[in-house]
């Protein structure tokens, strides 16, 4: 007992025990924690210079996108004149001919519009003036010289200033410009090589996928072709309609550049999403304007009602085999696709929608609603109940 106490310390445990050892091993970093440490920063590296290669290649990326659309629409031409003996090279070098000269006449009459209107400016600007120094001069009580003010602003030094200032924004517009162009010839490339090469490449991408597989990517890329070539096709035959019944009417009224004014009217009404109609119709306006404001009236009048027999009458039976679209869905898609990518999602929004739904469409088994509430209220029977009680005892 007296060695018993000798050993205790003031806890009541003896101190000269040795703790108890630690299994070997315990202090030592786990074999996992380095490579899950260097798999963390090889995919941290990966995701960095994905998002790097990314934003360097986002115009490349966006190029390719419209060239697909592009070939898409132009497939179903080209497949045609294929079918009929042609060859796929030649019959996509044709095509892409007629869109370019189809392009370059738009282009060329809304510049003809332009450049007159523009020589008209300026060959009658000093006469704008006076007539705008006589009004200041008659409502305000002033007493301004027409030629005065033009030699005020002309010496002025803040013009002298602007000029210097953008004197060297003369390279970067030339610059933009000619990205513009490279751009564009990009795309077109690129479409051409879509459109000419489009069995191959099917084949190219089907050889890499099972059977099963290689039926879906074939439906899916038949569904696309036929929505976007009959979103264009439907658009560009409304816009000959329209773009010929504007110009019997601006010619019956004697508007100036009626052929030009139609194919503007045509292109843009239809081409352009959701506010076409709008900027298709303001040009005419405004022309028809400085020719006679009731012409300007009565073109506003044709506008409205052109539009909505093209809304319930022309585009329905147009699109109903093509793009057959809700006009909200079709809105939405296109508000969608420029928060996404600005200008070219709001062009190809129309048809990569229809592509969608068109597969949707394809894909998801649909039933019959039977519960008569969902077609609307169900009709009450016009006969009394006593009526039916007296048929049925009469019977």
């Amino acid at each position: 007992m007296p060695a018993t106490a000798e050993g205790t310390g003031a806890g009541g445990a003896d101190d000269s025990v040795p703790p108890p050892e630690r299994p070997a091993g315990r202090d030592r970093m786990p074999g996992w924690l380095p490579r899950a440490m260097m798999l963390a920063l090889a995919l941290l590296g990966c995701f960095q210079l994905a998002g790097w290669a990314f934003d360097r290649l986002v115009g490349l990326l966006l190029n390719v996108l419209i060239a697909f659309f592009l070939a898409l629409a132009m497939e179903p031409a080209v497949d045609w004149l294929a079918a009929r003996g042609m060859r796929r090279g030649l019959a996509t070098a044709l095509v892409f001919l007629s869109v370019v000269a189809a392009v370059a006449g738009f282009f060329a009459a809304l510049g003809s519009v332009l450049a007159d209107q523009i020589t008209l400016i300026i060959e009658n600007l000093p006469s704008y003036v006076d007539d705008v120094v006589h009004w200041i001069n008659g409502t305000f009580h002033t007493n301004l010289s027409s030629g005065k003010l033009q030699s005020g602003v002309l010496h002025s030094d803040w013009v002298r200033e602007y000029l210097q200032q953008n004197a060297g924004s003369v390279w970067g517009l030339s610059a933009t410009v000619l990205g513009g162009v490279f751009q564009l010839l990009s795309v077109f490339l690129f479409a051409f090589y879509f459109t000419a090469d489009g069995p191959r490449l099917r084949r190219a991408l089907c050889s890499v996928l099972p059977p099963a597989r290689q039926a879906e990517v074939l439906r899916a890329w038949e569904i696309a072709v036929a929505k976007t070539g009959g979103y264009i096709y439907s658009r560009g035959l409304m816009a000959l309609v329209s773009g010929l019944s504007h110009y019997v009417f601006l010619e019956l009224l004697g508007v100036p550049y009626a052929p030009a004014l139609a194919i503007w009217v045509g292109v843009v009404s239809q081409f352009v999403p959701t506010v076409g109609t709008y900027l298709a119709g303001a040009l005419p306006v405004l022309l028809a304007f400085t020719v006679d404001p009731w012409s300007a009236v009565w073109v506003i009048c044709f506008v409205v009602l052109y539009q909505q027999f093209e809304n319930y009458m022309l585009q329905p039976r147009i699109t109903a085999m093509t793009v057959d679209i809700h006009p909200a869905v079709a809105f939405g898609s296109v508000v969608a696709g420029t928060a996404l990518m600005g200008v070219v999602g709001a062009l190809i929004a129309v048809p990569a929608t229809a592509t969608l739904q068109g597969f949707l469409g394809a894909y998801v088994k649909r039933y019959d609603v039977t519960d008569p509430r969902v077609h609307g209220r169900p009709r009450r029977s016009r006969r009394t109940p006593g009526r039916l009680w007296k048929r049925r005892n009469s019977s």
